[in-house]
């Protein structure tokens, strides 16, 4: 008989492990959840899938000086790119019940002390993702494509392939979401022990020209100012994240206190 984990107490709480199986149903749940959520994510996509093309994805290519050229070469290419856009934006939308049945899967590996914080880090992670995807469509994409319209000879017409500009655009934007969890992820690697915030501040230096380098690479355009513009909020979420891995330790450490005295 197959039953929602959701409608059982979470079995490691009472000090039991769950066996094989019993993470492989679980995890099938959260899958299962999580695919719901993005169709349904996805239908909402769709019903203003007109508006979100034409004034927010086209948008950019429109501002531009000259606005870029935009063509479609290929029979079923814009149908194509529909459904695509509806599938992207099905995950996007879907992102906060993903992290939550993400976080959910990993839940019974905690203790209770720290599934209270389960709300806030779905939360949290939810706005660094959608953060980085406004970050990353007012500041990066206008940057980028400014600089790519106006870039090479004016004897050659850019007439760019609609799917190839709203690649860019998507992956542009996912790609900063990604980066924007940084917090989150250092978050999770201090939980587990791996990153302390006494070597993310003894590599601050390195860390910093690091970032400067990514940055450079990320931005097509060589000037310093667009290179800034996405390498000072990296630097700013770095040390973010050395702030929250120190928070993270103290919760470990006050736990450990706790249980010894105990």
């Amino acid at each position: 008989m197959i039953t929602d984990p959701d409608s059982k107490s979470e079995i490691p709480a009472d000090g039991i492990e769950m066996t094989f199986l019993e993470h492989l149903e679980e995890l099938r749940w959260r899958i299962i959840k999580s695919a719901i959520g993005v169709i349904i994510g996805g239908i909402v996509v769709g019903i203003f899938i007109n508006f979100i093309v034409e004034n927010i994805l086209l948008l950019p290519a429109t501002k531009t000086i000259p606005p870029i050229k935009l063509q479609n070469i290929k029979p079923f290419g814009q149908f194509t790119l529909y459904m695509e856009i509806i599938l992207i934006g099905g995950v996007i939308v879907s992102i906060p019940n993903i992290i939550l049945q993400i976080w959910k899967f990993i839940e019974p590996g905690l203790k209770l002390s720290e599934r209270k914080y389960i709300g806030s880090i779905v939360i949290f992670s939810s706005v660094c993702f959608l953060s980085g995807i406004v970050f990353a469509y007012y500041v990066i994409l206008p940057t980028a494509l400014e600089f790519l319209s106006s870039f090479g000879s004016s004897i050659i017409n850019n007439n760019i392939a609609v799917d190839e500009y709203f690649s860019f655009i998507i992956s542009t934007m996912l790609a900063a979401g990604i980066v924007f969890e940084l917090p989150m992820v250092s978050f999770f690697l201090s939980k587990i022990g791996i990153l302390k915030p006494e070597f993310m501040r003894k590599y601050r230096k390195h860390a910093v020209v690091l970032i400067l380098i990514v940055a450079a690479i990320l931005t097509p355009s060589p000037d310093i100012t667009s290179q800034l513009l996405l390498g000072i909020p990296l630097v700013i979420l770095y040390e973010i994240s050395i702030l929250i891995c120190k928070f993270s330790q103290k919760k470990i450490s006050d736990d450990v206190t706790g249980e010894q005295i105990a």
